[in-house]
């Protein structure tokens, strides 16, 4: 497994990373298989491990805790905050009264004294970033942390959340979780550039667009289209073209000579502005069918022709875009006398 340098951390980490939200009840309920599975891809060379505090309301964190209980030490382990962990509308966002609150319970079940990254979930447009960044610098003085990231943030926040650690004397965010997939380019316009820009590391998640590139016989039969069926519902003409751009894609696989995930992961671990890609399997079948494409590479020509079937900067289905709909417009009270 071949290591990068997580943008200006100084940390090492490997080109795959371990995305931890199919462990507990989203996924995978079997603790003690989900803790082997961890082990596996530690044995197989990842040493970065990527939870959050959502995923199965604390579920995943304790499994991930469980797992690192004596590998703390070799494991870069990277977590996030800010969706919603229950119905108070104050047990969520950006705020420091909940990040203070948030950091202490992910703490408590990962089992550790310190979070190597920690990383806001999606941006919170109710709480001034100034707010934010010093709350979580706090964190990163106190020893807590000790990196801190944005996750599904747009190019402009970005540059917002970068010019306000520089102002206001933070410490800023040093790494960007977006999704990517050959399905879903539209970050290569604007976000991958804007993360090079300012020297951040990149952690892709999704490359398997949500197992429209796993490779089965029809993704609409899988575990995602049972939890997301509208993104798998064929009468959209958005799912049509996806459809189509995965017949293609899997005939250029087959030309290729590799099974056709192997190819999505190759694709997105060869941007440079990418660090490491997610990979989050819910079975270790499915793990050890990822972790065999940890090597592959493509060349100029396959990627030439992805390139025609999915322009670069392009998405297939627009509702793959968590910022296509940013409260300024998709409030209609703030764009309305």
């Amino acid at each position: 497994m071949r290591h990068r340098i997580l943008g200006e951390t100084g940390i090492s980490v490997s080109e795959f990373a371990l995305g931890a939200m199919m462990f507990g009840a989203m996924g995978n309920t079997d603790h003690d298989e989900s803790v082997r599975m961890i082990h596996t891809a530690l044995d197989a060379g990842i040493n970065l491990v990527d939870t959050a505090d959502v995923y199965s309301g604390g579920e995943s964190e304790e499994i991930v805790g469980q797992a690192l209980k004596d590998r703390r030490d070799d494991v870069v382990l990277a977590t996030k905050f800010g969706l919603p962990m229950g119905p108070d509308a104050n047990q969520r966002g950006g705020s420091p009264r909940w990040i203070k609150r948030a950091v202490e319970d992910s703490l408590r079940r990962l089992g550790t004294d310190h979070i190597d990254l920690y990383q806001m979930h999606r941006p919170d447009y109710a709480t001034d970033l100034d707010e934010t960044l010093a709350a979580l610098s706090d964190l990163v003085r106190s020893g807590k942390v000790r990196a801190i990231g944005s996750s599904t943030f747009p190019a402009e926040l970005i540059a917002e959340a970068q010019w306000a650690a520089d102002k206001r004397g933070h410490h800023r965010f040093r790494t960007e979780q977006p999704r990517y997939s050959i399905l879903t380019r539209i970050i290569e316009r604007d976000v991958l550039p804007a993360a090079q820009r300012y020297g951040m590391g990149v952690l892709t998640y999704g490359p398997l667009s949500s197992g429209w590139l796993s490779g089965r016989a029809d993704p609409a039969h899988g575990h995602r289209a049972a939890t997301a069926p509208r993104a798998f519902d064929l009468a959209i003409p958005a799912n049509q073209a996806r459809q189509e751009a995965v017949r293609r894609l899997t005939e250029l696989a087959a030309d290729s000579g590799m099974p056709l995930a192997h190819l999505a992961l190759a694709f997105v671990r060869s941007h440079p502005a990418v660090t490491a890609v997610l990979i989050g399997p819910r079975t270790p079948a499915q793990l050890d069918d990822l972790l065999a494409g940890a090597e592959v590479e493509l060349g100029e020509d396959a990627l030439d022709r992805i390139d025609e079937i999915v322009p670069p900067g392009t998405e297939v289905n627009p509702e793959d875009n968590y910022n296509a709909a940013p409260p300024a417009i998709g409030d209609k009270r703030l764009r309305r006398r």
